[in-house]
Formats: structure tokens, C-alpha cells, sequence
């Protein structure tokens, strides 16, 4: 009975070693030992979970500002490249100030009315000396040279910022007028027109006030695969989809359209009658139904009547016609 006490007072020596307290400066971390015994690293690993906390929090916040710091600089950097391409620009237009600063060769002018009634002249200039192609189709249709002109032909959209003519049509007496002449209505030299301009003349093309003829149609879906039997063997044949314009159309800006750029070849700027072209975009028009859910869906399984429908949105009510059009002396 009085041995207990002594074997209790000698076993508590080994759990309280001279080496374990004369080194309290080692972390934790520092006490775990290599080996991947699991016994051994939970005795050495003397962590609570508040300290556990403390530590994965201290490190998330290091990633983070770590993270806070490479962003910062690769704002930084794209800042600066985007100032080194901002600049870019303007050194353009200031080689190529013909686009800004171009002068009209010749004059047309179009009479325009609203119901029958008379409402003005519209005076145009053309770009005879930059735009050739198109200045030579747009004043032969307006004096009549082609067989066929603008007279009796009809505003058919009125947008927010520009009005469009109709144009010529691409069949019936129209083309027939225009071969007698020997007119030629397709628009392929237009279009290697605008490609020509479009990198020459960098920003937007159809400012206020400006004239421009439609020459492609950027919306026009990809050619359709279909297998055509030809000479008793089956081969793939492209169908078109759509049809292209015949460079007869004509858009006139009342506000900045950069919309129309990749349509439209700028011929021309308005130099007198803006007013007229004002009241022209005044006229009432369809409402555009496009967000409608029985739209869409119409559009999306190819439905005629919802193309049908699309061509008559944003058309005037009222009758907007060129009533006399040619050239001015």
C-alpha cells in the first residue's frame, strides 16, 4: 500500500521530459514528423480548430491579395495597350482626311410628298472623285440614263436614325426598261467598292446627313447543301438563301448610323433640304413586333407569313413619294 504512491510519483517523470519543455519557440508545424504514421502525427500535431481557423483564413487572405495584385497589373497593362490602339485611330484619319473632308462633284435633287401633298426638295451632293462605281449608278437612275428612275417609287422603312428608299425592282417592267438601255441592275462593282472604302476609311461611315446605296445584305444567311441529280449521278449543289440587293436602294441618315456600314456605300451627303428628310422620319409606321413570342417561333420554323411580316415592319402608313428627281446644272 505505501508502494503506490512512489510507482505513481516515478511513472509521472516520463510525461514531463526535460527536452519537450526547454524548446517552446518550434511551431507546431515544426513537430510533425515525416513519417506517414497516423498514431505518431496526432500526438505531435497539437493544433485546436480555432488555430486551424486562424491559419487557413491568414492564408486565404494572402491568395486573395496575391490574386488583387496580378489582377491590378493586368488591368494596368491592358489599360495601356488600349491607349497605345485608341490612338491608332486618330493617326489614321489624320492620313486619310479625304474621308471627312471630301467634296460633292454634282448635284441631283428628289421631290419628295407625303399623301399627294408636296412637302420639299431634298439637294444631294456625290462623291464623284472617291466613289466612281456608285456615283455613276446613283445619277444615271436619278436622270433617267438607265431606262428607269426614282419617279413614283416609294419610302419603305423609316427608322430611328435613317429612312430608306425602295429602289428599283430586280424583275418585271423594271428590268426590262433597265435592258433596253443596256443597265446592268447587279451590284457586284458596288460591292468591291464598299470593301475598298470600308478599309480605307476607318469610324463611322453614315453620318448625319449622308447618302448611301445598300449593296449587300450582311444578314443573309450561308448557302444551303443539297444533292441535285445531274446526268444520272447524284452531286452536292449550293441553294441561296435569300436574295442579295441590286444596288438600287438608297438610305438617307438623319442621325449617326454606324448600323449601316456594313450595308451601305456612302455616295453623297445631303446639302440642302434636311428639313425635308426630317419630316420624313416624323411619318407614323408598323410597330415593330420582333420580341413577340408567336413571332419567334414563327421565325424559327421558317413560317413565310413571318417573313411576310418582317418586310412590312417599320413601313410608313402614309405614301412617301420621290414625285420628279435628276440633275442640276
Amino acid at each position: 500500500m505505501l508502494q503506490n504512491p512512489r510507482v505513481v510519483r516515478y511513472s509521472a517523470q516520463p510525461f514531463n521530459p526535460p527536452t519537450r519543455t526547454s524548446a517552446p519557440s518550434l511551431s507546431p508545424f515544426q513537430l510533425i514528423p515525416t513519417s506517414p504514421s497516423f498514431p505518431i502525427l496526432k500526438r505531435q500535431c497539437r493544433l485546436s480548430r480555432r488555430e486551424l481557423t486562424i491559419f487557413s483564413n491568414s492564408c486565404l487572405l494572402l491568395l486573395l491579395g496575391a490574386q488583387a495584385v496580378d489582377g491590378s497589373r493586368a488591368r494596368a497593362e491592358e489599360d495601356v495597350a488600349n491607349t497605345s490602339n485608341s490612338d491608332q485611330p486618330e493617326e489614321n484619319l489624320t492620313t486619310t482626311p479625304s474621308c471627312t473632308e471630301r467634296k460633292p462633284t454634282k448635284q441631283v435633287f428628289l421631290d419628295i410628298s407625303i399623301d399627294g401633298e408636296p412637302v420639299g426638295r431634298i439637294t444631294i451632293g456625290l462623291y464623284g472623285d472617291e466613289v466612281p462605281a456608285g456615283v455613276d449608278r446613283f445619277s444615271k437612275i436619278v436622270s433617267g440614263a438607265a431606262g428607269i428612275s426614282y419617279r413614283r417609287k416609294e419610302f419603305v422603312k423609316i427608322m430611328p436614325n435613317y429612312v430608306q428608299h425602295g429602289g428599283l425592282r430586280s424583275y418585271g417592267v423594271d428590268v426590262e426598261l433597265a435592258t433596253r438601255t443596256g443597265s446592268n441592275l447587279a451590284a457586284d462593282t458596288l460591292v468591291q467598292e464598299w470593301e475598298r472604302e470600308y478599309e480605307r476609311c476607318p469610324g463611322t461611315k453614315n453620318v448625319a446627313g449622308s447618302v448611301g446605296i445598300i449593296v449587300r445584305n450582311p444578314s443573309k444567311p450561308p448557302p444551303k447543301l443539297k444533292l441535285v441529280a445531274k446526268q444520272g449521278k447524284l452531286e452536292i449543289d449550293q441553294e441561296e438563301v435569300g436574295t442579295d440587293p441590286n444596288g438600287t436602294q438608297f438610305v438617307i441618315a438623319t442621325k449617326d448610323s454606324p448600323e449601316l456600314d456594313a450595308s451601305s456605300l456612302v455616295i453623297g451627303r445631303v446639302i440642302g433640304g434636311m428639313e425635308v428628310v426630317e419630316r420624313i422620319g416624323q411619318v407614323k409606321t408598323v410597330q415593330e413586333n420582333t420580341g413577340s413570342p408567336y413571332f419567334r417561333v414563327a421565325k424559327l420554323i421558317g413560317d413565310k407569313r413571318a417573313v411576310v411580316a418582317e418586310r412590312g415592319f417599320n413601313r410608313p402608313y402614309s405614301k412617301v413619294i420621290v414625285t420628279n428627281c435628276g440633275l442640276m446644272e
